[in-house]
């Protein structure tokens, strides 16, 4: 994970600071940065979505490939997820440092996908037990300035709202196999319910408070941290402390509390915008809003 380096001068500023809600930017306790979204910026998938969260910047791609459902769930499909950060975001991706961190965030989407109440998997379905479609996820870190979770959840549900999957017409032959035929209409898709997918909010614990979206100067004075992956109706479908300290239990119900609050609040106006760009049309959305 990228870091910065902060003297204990300035730690004490930023400490001071959150103590009365006051960030070194002029944020409160539970405010994000300015986020800015794109939607159909890669011309090459069925989906995608850059975000920029400050000065951290994501960009995930969506294809969806006809696969072959999992034995355990035969009438679902599933997502698959890809992590990779570029070294020119941060001289700390270089090499192994970039793979661990790929590897650690795929990890913790797979936990904040593997439910019920994210994703309509039984949509995906094409034939039980036989065909499905699988959505392989990219994520590309671009520029990391903290909050790389928040950022790719936001770029990710994002991405699966522009996802626009090729309407698929099965026939029988004379000899009873299956025949599959995807349109070519561009008109004639599927769109995924993106309502239900939850963004990750990560609350670090700074002092005796605990602040969202944290840039990286915070995240050096902060002894762990809490990622919360909250849906609009305000269900946590993945909690996972990270930070070598530790959290008491009075620390780790009121963050959860701040996450679920946060969460729920981040979904409407995200929401709002990307339905609101498309209906105007534009081929490359773009919308900014403070979350």
């Amino acid at each position: 994970m990228a870091t910065a380096q902060v003297s204990e001068a300035e730690k004490v500023y930023i400490l001071h600071g959150i103590r009365e809600d006051l960030r070194v930017d002029g944020r409160g306790c539970e405010d994000y940065r300015h986020m800015e979204i794109e939607t159909d910026v890669v011309s090459n998938t069925d989906g995608s979505a850059k975000v920029t969260l400050g000065h951290t910047a994501v960009l995930v791609g969506i294809k969806a490939e006809i696969g072959k459902p999992r034995p355990m769930i035969p009438n679902e499909g599933y997502l698959e997820f890809f992590v990779d950060c570029s070294a020119n975001a941060t001289p700390e991706f270089e090499g192994r440092g970039g793979e661990e961190l790929g590897t650690e965030i795929s990890n913790t989407l797979y936990k904040v996908f593997n439910n019920k109440h994210s994703v309509d998997l039984q949509s995906l379905c094409i034939s039980p037990g036989e065909h499905c479609w699988v959505l392989y996820v990219d994520v590309l870190l671009l520029q990391c300035d903290g909050n790389l979770y928040d950022a790719t959840s936001v770029a990710i549900k994002a991405a699966l709202f522009s996802t626009k999957i090729p309407r698929v017409h099965i026939s029988t032959d004379d000899e009873g196999g299956k025949e599959i035929e995807l349109s070519d209409d561009p008109y004639d898709c599927m769109r995924i319910q993106v309502e239900n997918v939850p963004c990750i909010v990560t609350l670090c614990k700074v002092g005796h408070r605990h602040v969202v979206d944290a840039t990286l100067q915070e995240k050096a004075c902060s002894v762990a941290s809490l990622i919360i992956s909250v849906t609009h109706k305000g269900t946590v479908t993945c909690t996972r402390k990270v930070g070598g300290g530790s959290l008491d239990p009075e620390s780790v119900f009121e963050m959860t509390e701040a996450g679920k609050r946060v969460g729920k609040a981040l979904h409407a106006p995200l929401m709002k915008l990307l339905q609101h760009e498309e209906s105007l049309g534009r081929k490359t959305p773009k919308v900014g809003f403070l979350g």
